[in-house]
């Protein structure tokens, strides 16, 4: 995104590309569709088992765009020293210190406990029989004193874990904006992350680093998610004996 080179006040710096916004809402409508067509169960498990598809493949994109996304989007930008979470924590960021654009400490360690979780949840799901309508296409390759450990892990601990590390995400998001509320009017300024992840762009002086969100860089995301949709759909069909 072009910035203006002379200009002292905040412009839209783009934060969040494309892709990594479509995987964020995707995301979470996948996850939101796996849950509802679990508690219904019955001929819905069919869709849970969909959804679980769907969001193994938003996993694998995400861990590759995570290397070759957008700045912001980047894993390497993800993990902070315990001195630079001090430093956010007495909001007194060291040169070169970006704790309020992209991921923020609190944010960056709740997105990566999710990311973690949902691949164990799916990963538990592959393995899974719950003895009724549903047998994980990954089962035949496990004994079943696992499966039905992992089924078990999949249906109590899994699930509840999945509801606490969504909520710490909220959590997160919270905290952000209540720590980026103006010192002057009390109230949130503009730009929140939920506005930069429906936009991608956030109000900050124009030397901030943007990410890159060009023609370019969305066509390797879309060759990206045609592998990940590929390699999924081979895991899922190891299925057949």
């Amino acid at each position: 995104m072009s910035r203006p080179e002379h200009q002292d006040g905040p412009v839209p710096v783009r934060i969040w590309d494309l892709p990594t916004r479509l995987f964020h809402w995707a995301l979470v409508l996948c996850v939101c569709a796996a849950v509802l067509s679990a508690k219904i169960g019955g001929e819905a498990i069919v869709w849970h088992m969909r959804a679980g598809y769907a969001v193994l493949v938003l996993l694998a994109f995400r861990l590759v765009w995570g290397v070759l996304g957008g700045r912001w989007s980047r894993f390497r930008f993800f993990f902070y020293r315990p001195p630079a979470v001090w430093r956010y924590l007495r909001r007194r960021p060291a040169p070169g210190e970006y704790f309020d654009i992209g991921h923020n400490p609190l944010g960056s360690l709740s997105v990566l406990l999710m990311l973690a979780w949902l691949l164990l949840q799916v990963g538990s799901g592959l393995i899974a029989d719950d003895e009724v309508a549903y047998m994980g296409p990954l089962i035949r390759f496990v004994s079943g004193d696992t499966s039905l450990a992992w089924t078990a892990h999949h249906r109590s601990l899994g699930q509840w874990g999945l509801f606490a590390m969504v909520g710490l995400h909220v959590l997160a998001v919270a905290w952000h904006s209540l720590r980026g509320k103006s010192a002057k009017s009390g109230k949130p300024e503009s730009g929140g992350l939920v506005r930069a992840m429906l936009s991608g762009d956030k109000p900050l002086p124009p030397q901030t680093p943007a990410s890159r969100d060009t023609r370019a860089t969305r066509l390797l995301a879309l060759i990206v998610l045609l592998i990940c949709i590929g390699v999924v759909a081979w895991l899922v069909g190891l299925e057949a004996p």
